[in-house]
Protein backbone atom coordinates (compact mmCIF):
# COMPACT_ATOMS: atom_id res chain seq x y z
CA UNK A 1 0.00 0.00 0.00
CA UNK A 2 1.35 3.39 -1.01
CA UNK A 3 1.68 5.50 2.16
CA UNK A 4 0.89 8.86 0.51
CA UNK A 5 -0.41 10.44 -2.68
CA UNK A 6 1.68 10.07 -5.82
CA UNK A 7 1.59 13.25 -7.90
CA UNK A 8 2.63 12.92 -11.54
CA UNK A 9 3.92 16.15 -13.10
CA UNK A 10 5.18 16.91 -16.59
CA UNK A 11 4.27 18.16 -20.01
CA UNK A 12 1.02 17.48 -21.80
CA UNK A 13 1.73 14.47 -23.98
CA UNK A 14 4.32 13.15 -21.54
CA UNK A 15 2.20 10.22 -20.39
CA UNK A 16 0.96 11.36 -16.96
CA UNK A 17 -2.65 10.33 -17.51
CA UNK A 18 -2.13 7.07 -19.39
CA UNK A 19 0.64 5.89 -17.06
CA UNK A 20 -1.24 7.20 -14.02
CA UNK A 21 -4.38 5.22 -14.85
CA UNK A 22 -2.36 2.03 -15.36
CA UNK A 23 -0.35 2.65 -12.18
CA UNK A 24 -3.55 3.17 -10.18
CA UNK A 25 -5.03 -0.03 -11.60
CA UNK A 26 -1.83 -1.98 -10.87
CA UNK A 27 -1.79 -0.75 -7.25
CA UNK A 28 -5.57 -0.90 -6.75
CA UNK A 29 -5.72 2.83 -5.98
CA UNK A 30 -8.03 5.63 -7.07
CA UNK A 31 -6.87 7.75 -10.01
CA UNK A 32 -7.53 11.50 -10.15
CA UNK A 33 -6.77 13.80 -13.09
CA UNK A 34 -6.73 17.39 -11.80
CA UNK A 35 -7.79 18.86 -15.17
CA UNK A 36 -10.72 16.46 -15.38
CA UNK A 37 -11.68 17.14 -11.76
CA UNK A 38 -11.73 20.92 -12.31
CA UNK A 39 -13.85 20.46 -15.46
CA UNK A 40 -16.29 18.22 -13.52
CA UNK A 41 -16.56 20.76 -10.70
CA UNK A 42 -17.26 23.58 -13.17
CA UNK A 43 -19.48 21.59 -15.50
CA UNK A 44 -17.58 22.81 -18.58
CA UNK A 45 -14.41 21.80 -20.42
CA UNK A 46 -10.94 22.99 -19.48
CA UNK A 47 -10.77 24.89 -22.76
CA UNK A 48 -14.06 26.68 -21.89
CA UNK A 49 -12.79 27.49 -18.38
CA UNK A 50 -9.66 29.11 -19.83
CA UNK A 51 -11.68 31.05 -22.42
CA UNK A 52 -14.31 32.23 -19.94
CA UNK A 53 -12.44 32.73 -16.68
CA UNK A 54 -8.74 32.75 -17.59
CA UNK A 55 -5.66 30.85 -16.51
CA UNK A 56 -5.40 32.36 -12.99
CA UNK A 57 -8.90 31.14 -12.16
CA UNK A 58 -8.04 27.68 -13.45
CA UNK A 59 -4.82 27.52 -11.39
CA UNK A 60 -6.82 28.45 -8.26
CA UNK A 61 -9.30 25.69 -9.04
CA UNK A 62 -6.40 23.23 -9.35
CA UNK A 63 -5.21 24.29 -5.89
CA UNK A 64 -8.73 23.57 -4.63
CA UNK A 65 -8.52 20.04 -6.04
CA UNK A 66 -5.17 19.50 -4.30
CA UNK A 67 -6.63 20.75 -1.00
CA UNK A 68 -9.60 18.44 -1.44
CA UNK A 69 -7.24 15.48 -2.00
CA UNK A 70 -5.17 16.31 1.09
CA UNK A 71 -7.68 14.65 3.40
CA UNK A 72 -8.37 11.66 1.14
CA UNK A 73 -6.70 8.24 1.27
CA UNK A 74 -3.59 7.96 -0.93
CA UNK A 75 -4.24 7.93 -4.67
CA UNK A 76 -2.47 8.49 -7.98
CA UNK A 77 -2.85 12.08 -9.23
CA UNK A 78 -2.14 13.26 -12.77
CA UNK A 79 -1.62 17.02 -12.63
CA UNK A 80 -2.17 19.60 -15.32
CA UNK A 81 1.00 20.66 -17.12
CA UNK A 82 0.94 24.15 -15.60
CA UNK A 83 0.05 23.13 -12.04
CA UNK A 84 3.68 22.96 -10.80
CA UNK A 85 4.33 26.52 -12.01
CA UNK A 86 2.38 27.78 -8.98
CA UNK A 87 4.44 27.63 -5.77
CA UNK A 88 1.40 27.01 -3.52
CA UNK A 89 0.48 23.96 -5.60
CA UNK A 90 4.00 22.58 -5.28
CA UNK A 91 3.88 23.07 -1.49
CA UNK A 92 0.53 21.24 -1.30
CA UNK A 93 1.95 18.31 -3.28
CA UNK A 94 5.16 18.22 -1.22
CA UNK A 95 3.19 18.22 2.04
CA UNK A 96 0.79 15.45 0.99
CA UNK A 97 2.75 13.06 -1.17
CA UNK A 98 5.63 12.36 -3.47
CA UNK A 99 6.13 14.05 -6.81
CA UNK A 100 7.28 12.12 -9.87
CA UNK A 101 8.23 14.01 -13.01
CA UNK A 102 7.15 11.98 -16.03
CA UNK A 103 9.90 12.99 -18.44
CA UNK A 104 9.53 12.31 -22.14
CA UNK A 105 11.64 13.65 -25.00
CA UNK A 106 10.09 16.63 -26.77
CA UNK A 107 10.14 14.88 -30.17
CA UNK A 108 7.96 12.07 -28.75
CA UNK A 109 5.60 14.60 -27.15
CA UNK A 110 5.28 16.44 -30.47
CA UNK A 111 4.42 13.21 -32.28
CA UNK A 112 1.54 12.43 -29.88
CA UNK A 113 0.15 15.71 -28.54
CA UNK A 114 -3.38 16.77 -29.49
CA UNK A 115 -2.86 20.48 -30.13
CA UNK A 116 -6.58 21.32 -30.18
CA UNK A 117 -6.94 20.16 -26.56
CA UNK A 118 -4.29 22.50 -25.16
CA UNK A 119 -5.82 25.81 -24.04
CA UNK A 120 -2.50 27.31 -22.92
CA UNK A 121 -0.97 27.16 -26.40
CA UNK A 122 -1.14 30.59 -27.98
CA UNK A 123 -1.27 29.50 -31.62
CA UNK A 124 -1.79 25.77 -31.16
CA UNK A 125 1.30 24.69 -33.07
CA UNK A 126 4.47 22.71 -32.41
CA UNK A 127 6.51 25.87 -31.84
CA UNK A 128 4.15 26.73 -28.94
CA UNK A 129 4.65 23.25 -27.47
CA UNK A 130 8.44 23.62 -27.64
CA UNK A 131 8.28 27.06 -26.03
CA UNK A 132 5.99 25.76 -23.28
CA UNK A 133 8.29 22.79 -22.70
CA UNK A 134 11.29 25.11 -22.34
CA UNK A 135 9.33 27.39 -20.00
CA UNK A 136 8.08 24.58 -17.73
CA UNK A 137 10.81 21.92 -17.65
CA UNK A 138 12.66 23.71 -14.85
CA UNK A 139 9.53 23.71 -12.66
CA UNK A 140 9.06 19.97 -13.15
CA UNK A 141 12.68 19.18 -12.34
CA UNK A 142 12.76 21.50 -9.32
CA UNK A 143 9.67 20.09 -7.60
CA UNK A 144 10.14 16.38 -8.34
CA UNK A 145 11.26 13.85 -5.77
CA UNK A 146 11.91 11.45 -8.66
CA UNK A 147 12.27 11.81 -12.42
CA UNK A 148 10.88 8.96 -14.49
CA UNK A 149 12.09 8.39 -18.06
CA UNK A 150 9.06 7.70 -20.24
CA UNK A 151 10.84 7.32 -23.55
CA UNK A 152 10.56 3.53 -23.99
CA UNK A 153 6.86 3.04 -24.71
CA UNK A 154 3.73 2.57 -22.64
CA UNK A 155 4.07 -1.09 -21.62
CA UNK A 156 7.63 -0.78 -20.33
CA UNK A 157 6.85 2.64 -18.85
CA UNK A 158 3.85 1.35 -16.90
CA UNK A 159 5.80 -1.63 -15.55
CA UNK A 160 8.80 0.47 -14.53
CA UNK A 161 6.67 3.20 -12.94
CA UNK A 162 4.77 0.59 -10.94
CA UNK A 163 8.08 -0.88 -9.72
CA UNK A 164 9.32 2.58 -8.75
CA UNK A 165 6.20 3.43 -6.73
CA UNK A 166 6.11 0.00 -5.07
CA UNK A 167 9.70 0.52 -3.95
CA UNK A 168 8.66 3.67 -2.06
CA UNK A 169 6.57 1.87 0.60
Amino acid sequence: MVPMHVFLVGMAGGGKTSLGKKLAANLNLRFVDTDQRVAEMMGISVKEIFATFGEAFFRNAEAGVLMELAGDPPCIVSTGGGLPTVNENVLLMQNHGIIIHIDRPIDQILSDIKLDRRPTLEHGNHEDVIAQYNQRIGYYRACADYTFDNSHGFILGAANLTRLVESLD
